[in-house]
């Protein structure tokens, strides 16, 4: 019973540090920019009916781990409402990361699949986190993707939609032994 209070009380400091920072009003634009200089990642802003933005998401866990960010949902550029991430996990676990997300809508259909209130990535989805060049991880539910070992290499990521859907991670800073992103639970509200 104290080690369970112990982690908990850890896993609430380690969550805390990573929303202690305040959040910008152009940290959406700044999240943007950077995934619009990953060449893996650009024509997806071309082809993409909307988009999905999480300028920092916050994972931390030891045994019990937990992550939370707020976003943006767009459509034709414009800010057409509000999301959070959320995600309780279990299991060995050990660390904290903090990231950015972006998460590509294909067509109208998978758009209103995400915005339809709350929606939740398959338990299998899981990301490759990279700090420096492409960053990548297509599907909702197991798709695979390459990243690109940096620009020096010219190996670009291989990625593309799966059931509608293309997510891309962007390292900011932390370690974490898992890098899952299954199991997300997102809530939308759509502006009126």
């Amino acid at each position: 019973m104290k080690s369970t209070k112990f982690f908990i009380i850890v896993l609430s400091a380690l969550l805390a540090l990573f929303f202690t920072v305040p959040a910008f009003a152009d940290s959406y634009t700044n999240t943007i920019n950077v995934f619009k200089r990953a060449e893996a990642v650009q024509p997806f802003f071309d082809s993409c009916y909307g988009y999905a933005v999480f300028p920092i998401v916050g994972k931390a866990g030891i045994f019990v781990g937990g992550a939370y960010g707020q976003g943006r949902v767009y459509q034709d550029d414009l800010i057409t409402g509000t999301a959070t991430i959320t995600k309780i996990t279990l299991g060995f676990q050990l660390g904290g990361q903090a990231f950015s997300e972006i998460i590509f809508f294909q067509d109208k259909r998978a758009y209103d699949e995400f915005t339809d209130g709350s929606y939740e990535f398959d338990a299998s989805v899981s990301a490759v986190v990279v700090t420096a060049g492409a960053q990548a991880k297509a599907g909702s539910d197991g798709g695979s993707a390459g990243a690109s070992a940096g620009p020096a290499t010219g190996i670009q990521a291989n990625t593309g939609y799966y059931k509608g859907m293309a997510v891309f991670i962007h390292a900011k800073a932390g370690l974490m032994y898992e890098a899952a992103i299954g199991g997300q639970i997102f809530d939308v509200t759509l502006f009126k």
